[in-house]
């Protein structure tokens, strides 16, 4: 198992990134992107901060325990394409 770093980036710039401090022990990358699909669904439909006027703007920067970026996630993900009228 490996811990990885869900750090959310609001905004461009320093301060727009906050970081996670604890992590989040899971088996590989693609569980944490699974898990930070999951989280950003669950912030998308509770919470409200004034600080973040559209979650959609928002992304997870996932980075290893020596802090290396392993991927980024944008909340926008958590939405599936849908085809559009006469496809699928």
């Amino acid at each position: 198992m490996a811990r990885y770093f869900f750090n959310v980036r609001q905004h461009p710039g320093p301060e727009g990134l906050a970081h996670d401090l604890e992590g989040d022990e899971l088996q590989d990358s693609a569980k944490a992107r699974e898990h930070a699909l999951t989280v950003a669904r669950d912030l998308i439909a509770r919470t409200r901060l004034d600080s973040v006027r559209d979650w959609f703007d928002c992304s997870f920067e996932i980075t290893d325990q020596e802090g290396q970026p392993v991927m980024t996630v944008p909340f926008g993900d958590t939405v599936l394409d849908e085809p559009e009228d006469g496809e699928g």
